[in-house]
């Protein structure tokens, strides 16, 4: 299993890099799309919508509300004068207090499970509330600074990525050798308290080099790492928010396009939950 992921991990990785920096805006914002939908199709069993054409139905909104959202905000006018558009900048508040919401319900599954577990059309919202903020988060960062510098805001993703990356790496790793004390059992049994603290520690080791290397401003130390552990922290419950969709579904994996991976979802949950955190952080403890 470990090989596979790592073999996986070596043609993702690739991809995802010259899809942030390798991408026009335009190319890029589609390719997200394209993502966002991939995960729409993954996340229609999590509903118990097991027919072809249900789940073609929800694939397809999902696609047509970013499709309208891109209509409605040129990629030029997400930004304008330091400020977000105010349609991209409601969705991200939207997406954080659905964050909010999903931490609440992820820790007290499986009584929470009564509010949502019996009308699939609630989970299907709660799809939409996963994928249509994510997308806005990814494309306000990558969008930041733009016309003067093309390349911030693709930086800005590398370290949300990287942050994501170092929590997962350092939870697997610190998980396999240390891990006794189970995070959340009824979720997901295989993450452990040690898992979760070893990833936050790599996650704030990748943060303090970054630091040094980009030579972040003393006056900032504060705002940069308030906004990089509250992304990581909200990462985390991206991860556990998809395992209890997928348990009360009786799903192991999302997909199995990729493999020791699962589906596109589960590489992106953790994802859905950083970006529109990370967008609300930046805009609050950054600019």
């Amino acid at each position: 299993m470990l090989k596979q992921r790592l073999l996986t991990a070596l043609i993702l990785i690739p991809l995802a890099l010259y899809a942030v920096f390798g991408l026009p805006l335009l190319w890029f914002a589609i390719a997200v799309i394209g993502l966002m939908t991939a995960g729409a199709w993954e996340w229609a069993p999590l509903m118990n919508v097991t027919r072809t054409s249900a789940r073609i139905a929800y694939t397809v909104f999902v696609a047509a509300l970013l499709g309208l959202l891109m209509w409605l905000v040129p990629l030029d006018k997400v930004w304008l004068d330091g400020a977000l558009d105010p349609i991209i900048y409601t969705l991200i508040i939207i997406g954080c207090v659905w964050w909010l919401v999903a931490t609440a319900l992820v820790i007290n599954y499986p009584r929470s499970r009564r509010v949502w577990s019996r009308t699939r059309s609630i989970v299907g919202v709660f799809g939409l509330l996963t994928l249509i903020p994510a997308w806005a988060g990814l494309v306000a960062v990558r969008s930041l600074n733009y016309e003067e510098q093309p390349l911030f805001g693709g930086f800005a993703v590398l370290f949300v990525l990287l942050l994501v990356w170092a929590a997962d790496v350092g939870a697997y790793f610190a998980g396999v050798k240390y891990g006794r004390n189970k995070l959340m059992p009824s979720v997901s049994p295989g993450k452990t308290m040690e898992g979760l603290c070893g990833g936050i520690t790599l996650a704030f080791v990748v943060m303090m080099v970054l630091a040094h290397w980009l030579k972040i401003p003393a006056e900032q130390f504060s705002g940069y790492y308030i906004t990089g552990l509250v992304t990581v922290v909200a990462s985390v419950f991206g991860d556990l928010n998809e395992s209890m969709f997928k348990r009360c579904a009786g799903v192991k994996d999302s997909g199995s396009l990729l493999p020791g991976h699962g589906g596109i979802l589960d590489r992106i949950d953790s994802l859905t939950a950083a970006l529109p955190i990370f967008t609300l952080s930046y805009l609050w403890f950054l600019t």
